[in-house]
């Protein structure tokens, strides 16, 4: 319209300079509306109209408010849009940006290969073999109801029983929250091929390979007795799972429980790789974008001689069966370094009920166990040390300068102080007795006079007892690689009148100086200081681990023997009470370790603790006597006597290492 108008007009100011003559007379008629909008405020009119001075203009109908509120409009609504613009792109752009990566791309963590635990001589403890398991990734199955539901009902239709509860575990906040989460393993390897095909159709399910412990035991043809070295992984709990994320523990992580598993699970563990990947809209891989390898985990190697492990528990066994007794323990160490060559609580128990998660029912059936299975009888049974606590006793009294090697008194079938009466274990004594008799003999009179005096005769008293016997290691743990070792107990009067509200009587040390009454030691207690005897008075922290090989240095690290304590008594009564043990087995309570290719040096204990009960059973030696080799100790809970039982497991153990170990 508008350019009909001027096209006109400009051909009549071409042919006439009087422009306001000819728009008068020109037949176009305008009109203002101003009430309309700008193209509607124009319509024709009459020339009569037209000649009306007051309607002769061309103008726009819209007021200025009207003009200045619409640039106001155009002024905040593009400041808005820019507003906008600027917070979603430079405020919260990192966090859109995750996010989206988070769709598009994620990190996955890919865990090291577990190191293998080996005996001394490299033969192998534990293996790890391929498990097959399905992982749902959270962010994918809660995306929406329908997702689920056909998740759920794929899973139900293969046979497995998922608890979904694990997934609403992970917070969405959570970086957990991307990444798979194991609801099922176990899959044997046809299943596990057919779900794998199967889940391109699940969003968010991945059928994957994860590692599972095999330990050796009797089933695969060795031992069940390293289940209390070895120990067992289980599943990461919540609660160490909060305490270990930081440090990059992964919700599906296996870690270390117990045993030489939990001890070195920083060595064992490795170190964890990284692939980014990059996902469709299902959480389906496309592709790998960067990886970082991973670092597999250190391998560990034992003290422990498998050979010697396997048959120590055979003749345990053996000599169990044959008197019909149920529990024992046993050690044997290297008196020269503190290492344990064998180490045997009875009974075990299987710890691969434990790789990768126990029935409930398995679980069940070993806590509910009279005997005890699980239990560690080594380092966390604390049992009255009978008789084997006389050396330590001698040795004391002789450092003291109570009694020289020469001293000697009367052994008539015991003493009596007051209304009591403290017996031998041989009826009528054994007469005339020594230091080395009493040791050779277990003479209780003897020890009674030592330890808590008679008439004339001083004695240690309760406070130097225990003082020695905390120089040789108890109340105290040896410091063993192993998680759980027990103090045991040194009484003394103020103990007593604390825990039980009774004073400390003549008896009492009496008792204490034959290994009875209240103190309580571990079998691991009775061979480490058996060994300060034997080595000449050196007592080591026993260990577990020989060496280490070390994946980021390619090399094998050595453990060192660390000195607990040396010199504890002047080394010639080491040396005296040393002889003393020697005679137990020439013509003492040990006569039936004379039958050995060596000559061996013992100790043994017969340890009362109820009345209804049967006396535990106690034997410690070492052997060969003048370069010793091997410490052996044994307890039999309910054993009876310690020359019993207890004495034929360490015979028939020496016989066997020197005539065909060796």
């Amino acid at each position: 319209m508008w350019f009909r108008i001027f096209k006109k007009l400009n051909k009549k100011i071409k042919r006439n300079s009087n422009f306001d003559t000819i728009f008068i007379n020109e037949k176009i008629k305008l009109h203002s509306n101003e009430s309309a909008w700008v193209e509607e405020s124009f319509i024709c009119k009459t020339d009569e109209e037209l000649s009306s001075t007051s309607q002769n203009y061309l103008g726009v109908g819209l007021p200025n408010s009207r003009f200045i509120f619409l640039l106001i409009c155009l002024f905040v609504g593009t400041g808005l849009l820019f507003s906008r613009a600027a917070y979603l792109q430079v405020v919260k752009g990192d966090y859109y940006s995750d996010v989206s990566n988070d769709n598009r791309i994620r990190i996955y963590n890919i865990p090291a290969p577990r190191g293998i635990i080996y005996d001394r001589n490299g033969v192998e403890l534990v293996k790890n073999i391929p498990s097959f398991a399905v992982y749902i990734t959270p962010s994918d199955y809660w995306k929406n109801d329908e997702n689920q539901k056909l998740i759920q009902g794929w899973l139900t239709k293969n046979g497995l029983e998922v608890d979904f509860m694990e997934l609403e575990k992970v917070d969405s906040s959570r970086k957990e929250y991307f990444e798979p989460v194991v609801v099922f393993d176990g899959l044997d390897y046809e299943q596990a091929m057919r779900l794998r095909i199967e889940s391109s159709d699940y969003p968010g399910v991945l059928i994957d390979v994860r590692a599972k412990r095999e330990y050796l035991n009797k089933d695969n043809g060795l031992i069940e007795s390293l289940s209390h070295i070895l120990g067992y992984e289980g599943n990461i709990s919540e609660k160490e799972y909060d305490k270990l994320r930081e440090s990059g523990y992964l919700l599906n992580d296996n870690i270390g429980k117990i045993g030489i598993e939990k001890q070195y699970e920083t060595e064992l563990r490795g170190k964890y790789g990284k692939e980014q990947i990059e996902v469709n809209a299902s959480g389906k891989a496309i592709k790998i974008l960067a990886k970082q390898e991973v670092v597999k985990g250190d391998a560990v190697y034992l003290s422990i001689d498998l050979e010697m492990q396997a048959k120590l528990e055979q003749i345990i066994e053996e000599y169990l069966i044959k008197y019909n007794k149920r529990k024992a323990a046993a050690i044997v160490m290297d008196p020269n370094t503190g290492e344990i060559l064998s180490m045997i609580s009875y009974p075990g128990y299987d710890n691969n009920l434990f790789a990768g998660g126990i029935k409930n029912e398995d679980y069940s059936t070993l806590i509910n166990d009279k005997d005890l299975p699980m239990f560690n009888r080594v380092i966390s049974g604390e049992y009255p040390s009978g008789s084997v606590i006389k050396p330590v006793i001698a040795s004391a009294a002789l450092n003291e300068g109570i009694v020289s090697e020469h001293t000697s008194f009367l052994s008539a079938g015991g003493v009596r102080i007051g209304e009591w009466f403290y017996p031998d274990w041989q009826a009528g004594g054994h007469g005339i007795t020594d230091v080395r008799k009493a040791l050779a003999q277990s003479v209780n009179t003897y020890f009674y006079i030592v330890g808590g005096g008679y008439g004339q005769q001083e004695g240690l008293g309760a406070n130097r007892i225990k003082e020695y016997c905390s120089r040789f290691g108890l109340s105290q743990q040896t410091g063993i690689d192993l998680p759980g070792e027990r103090n045991g107990l040194l009484p003394d009067p103020e103990w007593k009148e604390k825990v039980k509200n009774e004073k400390w009587y003549i008896g009492d040390t009496y008792h204490y100086a034959i290994g009875q009454g209240d103190v309580l030691v571990t079998p691991l207690q009775v061979a480490n200081y058996t060994s300060a005897f034997a080595n000449g008075g050196t007592l080591y922290q026993t260990k577990l681990v020989d060496r280490i090989f070390d994946q980021d240095s390619d090399q094998e690290v050595e453990t060192t023997s660390t000195v607990l304590n040396e010199n504890m008594v002047d080394p010639y009564n080491i040396q005296v009470v040393r002889q003393g043990m020697r005679q137990a087995v020439t013509s003492g309570s040990g006569r039936l370790l004379n039958s050995l290719p060596v000559t061996a040096a013992g100790k043994t204990g017969t340890a009362q603790w109820g009345l209804d009960n049967d006396p535990h059973a106690w034997f410690t030696s070492f052997a060969p006597y003048d370069n010793p080799e091997l410490v052996v100790t044994v307890l039999v809970e309910e054993g009876e006597e310690g020359s019993k039982i207890s004495t034929w497991i360490a015979n028939d153990f020496y016989n066997w290492y020197f005539r065909q170990y060796k």
